[in-house]
């Protein structure tokens, strides 16, 4: 056994493959890679990972559809690679469930942080203790465990959701900035605050879908004009 994650790379580009590999082997992860979608599905049949990092250009199954799949149906967080100036790509695969994005070309020091910055987002194991419950409309939160459940069903949050309901569950009643969100998940980049922030919004956006009867009318996870978000439970 260890506690080295396991990384799995996905691009059609075999030299950028190699190169990610040997650096986040030598910087202590384990590396598979995968030179598309298709080959990523049949590693996966077999193999259990942390992470993966996830091309949006490949022929055949695009990223974003991969990623959708990869979060949907196996709970891994998806970090994707862009390539600069496709924004609408970036924000396609926040909504399909990306926890984070990189533009292309990058330093390999920024991705070794971002991912170390999703690695610390997703719930680590907890001893089981008294539960304490928030409690909004039909939907109710295990703050001890991290879930969020409606009624016996258990609803799967992705690694940035799990850790926006962390950071709300601790504040309930009080507005969080959009700056203490991008600096608390790890957000901050090259990319521009106006980028930052929607790149959060996006995900206040996915969250409000779980939690709320009427996303677009959101009684729990309220905008503050011109402060930031707050949770307001029952």
């Amino acid at each position: 056994m260890t506690d080295r994650p396991h990384i799995l790379i996905v691009d059609d580009d075999e030299r950028l493959r190699d190169l990610l590999k040997k650096y986040l082997s030598r910087k202590g992860f384990f590396v598979s890679a995968a030179r598309d979608s298709q080959h990523a599905r049949r590693i996966l049949s077999g193999l259990d990972f942390d992470l993966a990092i996830v091309d949006v250009m490949m022929p055949g199954e695009d990223g974003v559809s991969l990623c959708q799949w990869l979060v949907s149906d196996r709970g891994l967080p998806t970090l994707l690679l862009t390539a600069r100036g496709e924004t609408e790509e970036r924000i396609r695969g926040l909504e399909a469930g990306a926890d984070d994005y990189m533009s292309k070309p990058f330093e390999p020091m920024e991705l070794l942080l971002r991912i170390n910055a999703i690695l610390r987002r997703v719930p680590p194991p907890e001893e089981p203790e008294a539960p304490k419950m928030l409690h909004l409309g039909p939907i109710r939160y295990d703050v001890s465990r991290g879930e969020l459940w409606r009624g016996d069903e258990l609803i799967r949050l992705t690694a940035t959701e799990s850790a926006l309901m962390r950071l709300f569950s601790r504040e309930v009643g009080e507005v969080v900035s959009r700056t203490r969100l991008i600096e608390d998940l790890g957000r901050a980049g090259p990319e521009g605050a106006g980028a930052q922030e929607r790149a959060v919004d996006v995900q206040i956006t996915r969250l409000r879908r779980k939690i709320e009867a009427d996303p677009k009318n959101p009684r729990h996870l309220q905008t503050v004009r011109g402060a930031g978000y707050m949770l307001v439970a029952d």
